[in-house]
């Protein structure tokens, strides 16, 4: 398991980076290797999106790579590879055309979005500090199993 991360979670906004690499084995990574530089992680067999924001949904629909991530994002639809996204953001953000748009346009590209009833729900604005313990990170993990069969690394 490889865990790619923005900046903002690798700062620590969204887990515990130190125990997020011992339970993978691999640093954390959130920026482009350098020209010459061997590849870092073995190919993917399938790519979890978790958290998933407001801002990176609507970039990631919109094709914008401006990030490590968001680029690995972008390719990672082009050649069918099983991709799982997990979001979280609160109803007013929910409200914005482009945020139901960008995910009606992800999941058109094949992504799976865990999104709605029997998923993920948006919370109330000013809530999300108290949603994050309640996280379903297991339904990506659900999800990504139902699409990949065989070992994964």
């Amino acid at each position: 398991m490889c865990v790619i991360a923005t900046t903002a979670a690798e700062a620590g906004a969204f887990g515990d980076v130190p125990a997020v690499e011992a339970a993978s084995g691999r640093p954390v990574r959130s920026d482009w290797r350098h020209v010459g530089e061997e590849k870092r992680s073995p190919p993917p067999d399938a790519v979890i999106v978790a958290p998933l924001t407001m801002n990176s949904v609507n970039k990631w629909a919109a094709g914008i790579a401006d990030t490590y991530a968001l680029g690995l994002l972008t390719e990672a639809v082009g050649p069918g590879l099983p991709v799982v996204a997990l979001p979280f953001w609160s109803t007013a953000l929910d409200a914005r055309p482009a945020t139901r748009r960008s995910v009606r346009v992800l999941r058109d590209l094949g992504v799976r979005v865990l999104y709605g009833p029997g998923a993920w729900e948006p919370h109330a604005p000013g809530t999300g500090g108290e949603q994050v313990d309640g996280y379903p990170w297991g339904l990506a993990l659900e999800a990504v199993g139902e699409v990949v069969k065989g070992p994964r690394s």
